[in-house]
């Protein structure tokens, strides 16, 4: 026996359908805006590719290292390497005159109007030009021009007069560097679209039944990747953004798009059936899922927008563009999507593939995903405990991870600027790409004063003293600014190097001069250091931010803390996956990368923001509909059930399509883009699976009515304040929970 719970009905229109009905009634109007905006996508926003920065943005602008990196270049131009060119041959040495006479003839033949300076073995006399083995030597090249474009279109005109007669070359360094990794990126967002839009077509085709329905959601991801272009494009002109966005904002463009287009489409053929009205059902799609599309799209955007809190360039650059992409989608799933479906009304089902696409809707109280729920709530702890556990499991990986940082070693095994790096780490002596930089400002000229030039001895001195430095030599003076550099033992990015340039910061500066210590160690250190002291804040902000959404949207204090707890969870298995695969080098061969047994720390921050908004979505669209039910009967374990039925395959369906668009990202061949599209494939299958379809209803069954709770005060505020779906049913306003003890 059921005791039948007060239904309380609504009490007039919400503004989510009063909006569907303005769609309805200016469908015409919205089309013809949409596709002017889509003209000037196509037109003006694909010209970003043109107009990103290049590679790079990883550091910290504020930082000790790049402090130093500034006034090294300012007194002693950059010696970063723009272009490192790597000579070798099998049969010749350094010593050889033919050897000599190859590379410096080389050399001394590129035009003083696109090269600045160049240094060798031969010009500097340097045994650090050498390798152990004789048969190999490099030279440094700076180019002409104050900016990265000039820079870059002098090594465009230059890049064919490097070869050495008689010698193997191969170059890298800075820009090499920066336009292979550019080239690899549009490559991939190129190859990635063509090949994901016929694939997601297929599927929706299939899911769909129908050629008119399939298409609905496709041309809202379409519209949400121009939009995104056209976003990032604006944003180009106030400020700085990393080439690397453009991989994030198309992933997020089409894939929220498709996803909204999933969920409205999917709700507005259940409504022809229930309505009377074209218009009836396109209001009632806009004010229910159309809601839920609106509390999603704002979850999203808040938990991009965090990225904004840190001073990096790519994370600033991503939280802008993905704020922008994520309001892009939701204002044209929420404003062309309700006009498109206007002007097709029955017709959406047309061109059907099956027959069955006409038929009204199965029961919510039967079905696969109803039997799922009630096979899950009848064993709730055999099912949360082993989920939790295994989840844990996958993500202890990462409790041992190590740090290193964004470099040539991004790129393919058999990219050049990849070959050069990995060639002059592991052949020369001391660390000719990663020294640790110690650059000293006097009060005045270091040259003709004693005491200064003193200063400076005990200095390098006292630094080639501290544990772990193999030598310390000044390389540079230039007025009242010397530098020093420091050779050392570990690779640049180990925990032991970054020790080591925290005991060369601790060194005192001589009298009257200041120190500041840099390089790509330093860089790292830096790095870990500010995105330590913000990530805490960055959790702070999402976490109460995303508690307050969803509280103005189902009225309970206890479903935010419960969905942010499985994010947690999810997040952290992904974070283990990753660090097994590309950190410890399993299933590389698979994937095809080399390994370089380090993570940049920037791709966690990054993945965190993603996945916790992408998760948060499906969390959104499942606890929508258990709701809508829980308002209607007061049923918690009914309302459980009848929702997964109503989103258990919509929510599969979207994540499935999420993946098609995320794996086509994952065959990148830079490292690590490829890493997080395989972190956020694996976050996907196990939050739409594990999660949502079984620890989610588990836990809800286990927390019973209590699910729902809130004081009486907050209850009054979400039902005044909340995000609802008509005037009468906000939050706060349930149906009379029924006891457990007289359910059936």
């Amino acid at each position: 026996m059921t005791i039948q719970a007060n239904h309380v009905p609504p009490a007039g229109h919400s503004i989510f359908e009063s909006w569907g009905r303005t769609a309805y009634r200016r469908r015409r109007l919205i089309l013809i805006i949409a596709l002017l905006v889509a003209g000037l996508g196509a037109l003006w926003g694909t010209s970003i590719f043109g107009a990103v920065q290049t590679a790079g943005g990883f550091n910290a602008p504020d930082s000790q290292s790049q402090h130093e990196a500034n006034l090294a270049t300012q007194a002693f131009g950059r010696d970063a390497g723009d272009v490192v060119v790597l000579y070798s041959s099998q049969t010749l040495t350094t010593a050889s005159p033919a050897f000599r006479s190859a590379v410096t003839s080389t050399l001394a033949a590129l035009p003083h109007s696109r090269v600045e300076s160049y240094a060798s073995y031969w010009s500097t006399g340097s045994r650090q030009f050498v390798s152990a083995s004789g048969h190999q030597t490099y030279a440094v090249i700076e180019l002409a021009g104050s900016g990265d474009t000039a820079r870059q279109d002098g090594y465009d005109a230059i890049k064919t007069q490097l070869s050495a007669p008689g010698l193997h070359s191969q170059v890298g360094g800075v820009i090499p560097t920066d336009e292979t990794i550019d080239k690899q990126t549009t490559a991939n967002i190129t190859r990635a679209e063509g090949l994901s839009f016929p694939i997601l077509a297929i599927l929706l085709l299939v899911i769909f039944g129908s050629l008119t329905a399939a298409c609905m959601p496709l041309a809202i991801g379409a519209l949400g990747i121009l939009g995104s272009f056209t976003a990032l494009r604006l944003l180009t002109l106030v400020t700085g953004v990393s080439v690397f966005s453009l991989n994030i904002t198309t992933i997020l463009g089409l894939g929220l798009g498709i996803d909204y287009g999933l969920f409205l489409v999917t709700r507005f053929r259940e409504e022809l059936h229930k309505q009377g009205t074209v218009e009836d059902a396109v209001a009632r799609t806009v004010a229910t899922a159309g809601r839920t599309v609106l509390v999603s799209a704002a979850t999203v955007a808040i938990v991009l927008a965090s990225l904004m809190l840190f001073p990096e360039t790519i994370l600033r650059s991503i939280g802008y563009g993905g704020v922008a992409t994520v309001l892009v989608d939701m204002i044209a799933a929420l404003t062309v999507l309700p006009a498109l479906l206007a002007v097709l009304g029955p017709k959406v089902n047309s061109l059907r593939i099956r027959r069955s696409v006409q038929r009204p809707p199965a029961a919510e109280n039967s079905g696969g995903w109803y039997r799922l729920a009630h096979s899950v709530m009848r064993r709730p702890v055999l099912y949360a405990i082993p989920i939790v556990v295994l989840l844990l499991g996958l993500g202890s990986p990462f409790l041992h991870v190590a740090w290193g940082g964004v470099d040539a070693t991004a790129l393919p095994s058999s990219a050049a600027p990849r070959i050069v790096t990995e060639a002059l780490n592991r052949d020369f002596p001391g660390n000719p790409t990663a020294p640790i930089e110690a650059v000293v400002q006097f009060r005045g000229p270091v040259t003709g004063s004693p005491s200064r030039t003193a200063g400076l001895a005990s200095y390098a001195s006292r630094l080639d003293h501290v544990s772990g430095v193999t030598a310390a030599q000044v390389t540079g003076i230039r007025g009242n600014v010397a530098r020093i550099d420091l050779s050392y033992g570990p690779g640049p990015y180990t925990p032991q190097a970054r020790v080591i340039a925290g005991h060369v910061r601790d060194v005192a500066a001589p009298p009257g001069a200041t120190a500041a210590v840099g390089g790509q160690t330093a860089a790292l250190a830096d790095e870990l250091s500010g995105i330590g002291h913000t990530l805490p804040w960055m959790a702070l902000a999402v976490v109460l931010a995303t508690f307050v959404l969803l509280f103005l949207a189902f009225g309970s204090l206890v479903l935010p803390l419960e969905a942010i707890v499985a994010n947690i969870l999810s997040l952290s298995a992904m974070y283990g996956v990753v660090t097994w695969i590309f950190a410890d080098g399993h299933l590389s061969g698979l994937l095809s990368f080399t390994p370089n047994g380090t993570i940049s720390p920037t791709i966690p921050v990054l993945m965190f923001a993603i996945m916790f908004g992408l998760s948060m979505d499906y969390e959104v669209f499942l606890l929508s509909r258990i709701r809508e039910r829980y308002v209607a009967t007061g049923d918690n374990t009914a309302a459980i059930a009848s929702g997964l039925q109503r989103t258990g395959g919509v929510i599969t369906s979207a994540a499935l399509l999420l993946l098609i668009v995320i794996g086509m990202f994952s065959i990148s061949s830079i490292t690590f883009i490829k890493l997080l599209g395989v972190g956020m494939i694996v976050a996907l299958i196990l939050d739409a699976t594990l999660v949502r379809m079984l620890l989610v209803p588990a836990t809800m069954r286990l927390l019973g009515d209590a699910n729902w709770w809130a004081p009486a005060p907050l209850r009054r505020l979400a039902t005044r304040y909340g995000i609802r779906e008509d005037n009468g049913s906000g939050p706060g306003a349930v149906a009379q929970p029924q006891p457990e003890s007289v359910r059936t």
